[in-house]
């Protein structure tokens, strides 16, 4: 039988599975819940070589996948080179005349009259492709994240690459805004930070809606046994991840020593993949363990006693604290980690960004695990009514209508 769906082109810079970190749990459930409207043809990026058993799982969501090879190595070239010609570094990066030519020839084939592109850096294939209908997710304020990392580095070339890349994406940004028919964001604090930069007429373009989560799936009632010989505390997140190292390395710094002294049977837990070779070495250290990619991360979750957010920098909403507390677990966090996400009273106790303050209140929750228990069931309940993909996903298809 024909489908009688309108077709949407999806254009995405990473494949969006599978949802095991912050960009493709996103893009995938919008594409999964998108899917149900629309035939979806999907073109994104596989910058690991592991990604690309999943072509199969994105089948039954897409009328068309097109998946290219992204080298980050070649992208970083591609991207220096682009500042010669004064463009931010992200769009070379993420450019291939490859995935241009097949924009253009499914546009035309296939009869598309409305785009949805995930991250501005994908907007650049559709500026002049003829549609009625440009929809960016750009998720975050990228533009604004290079800012922060400049303010941290203390090396003057990557200090001048960051801004660099801070300034001209921001342009970008803007341009995009401008040329687009609406702008989505991971939160209303993010949407009310672009709009702040923007003029009236522009900033009216931009809307918000957060990240949610399948409550079915992080459900602490069904997940195995705990994978960690021993009490731990535990945070996940992609590890190479600048903003995941520093917070880790910030942790062990001026945290975990305090915490250790008193717990000495504790152990720190760092759950993700690809750790760098900072993060490695952590792993030396008495009682941290460090485990890289791992087959699920929800035992992780579920068994310790705490899960810690320490996030200095950031934009968006943390897929991590969502996670956790969908887990029943309690977190104890930073402001920036907790940015962007309604939080009920109970766990906005446990928000600080001083590194003793963050240590005592690891110590307090630590000495009451009856207390940890009912905030973490508070948590679950909250995030079931609050952050279900299908109604955070409503406002998009709304968006696109």
């Amino acid at each position: 039988m024909m489908s009688q769906k309108e077709p949407l082109l999806f254009l995405c810079h990473r494949i969006p599975f599978p949802p095991n970190k912050g960009d493709k749990i996103r893009s995938f459930h919008i594409l999964k819940q998108l899917a149900e409207r629309y035939d979806i043809y999907l073109a994104a990026f596989v910058d690991d070589d592991n990604d690309w058993q999943y072509e199969s799982a994105l089948q039954p969501y897409c009328k068309e996948v097109k998946l290219l090879p992204l080298k980050p190595l070649w992208g970083k070239v591609r991207g220096l080179l682009g500042m010669l010609a004064g463009k931010p570094i992200s769009l070379p990066y993420f450019y291939s005349r490859a995935l241009q030519n097949w924009v253009v020839d499914t546009v035309q084939s296939k009869g598309i009259h409305k785009a949805f592109v995930y991250s501005s850096a994908m907007a650049q294939y559709i500026e002049q492709v003829p549609l009625d209908k440009r929809v960016a997710d750009f998720v975050d304020v990228d533009s604004d994240k290079w800012r922060q990392y400049a303010e941290k580095t203390a090396n003057p070339l990557l200090k001048f690459v960051y801004g660099w890349e801070h300034r001209t994406l921001f342009s970008y940004e803007k341009k995009i805004t401008q040329e687009f028919d609406a702008i989505t964001l991971v939160s209303e604090d993010e949407a009310a930070f672009f709009r702040q930069s923007l003029p009236q007429e522009l900033a009216a373009k931009v809307d918000a809606f957060p990240n949610g989560v399948d409550g079915e799936f992080f459900n602490p009632d069904d997940c195995g046994p705990s994978p960690v010989d021993g009490p731990y505390l535990v945070f996940t997140g992609a590890m190479d991840y600048w903003a995941n190292v520093d917070a880790v390395l910030w942790f062990v710094e001026h945290v975990w020593p305090v915490i250790n002294k008193q717990h000495p049977e504790l152990i720190f837990a760092i759950v993700g993949g690809n750790p760098t070779d900072k993060v490695k070495a952590l792993a030396s250290q008495n009682n941290i363990i460090v485990t890289g990619r791992v087959e699920d991360i929800r035992p992780y979750i579920k068994h310790a006693r705490l899960a810690v957010a320490p996030l200095r920098i950031a934009r968006g909403i943390q897929n991590k604290v969502l996670e956790a507390m969908a887990m029943a677990q309690t977190v104890v966090m930073t402001g920036m980690a907790a940015e962007g996400i309604r939080l009920p009273a109970n766990q906005q106790s446990l928000v600080t960004d001083e590194a003793d303050l963050f240590a005592a209140s690891c110590l307090e929750m630590l000495a009451d695990p009856e207390r940890v228990a009912e905030l973490g069931q508070e948590n679950r309940e909250w995030i079931a009514t609050h952050y279900q993909w299908q109604a955070v996903v409503e406002k998009l298809t709304d968006v696109l209508a």
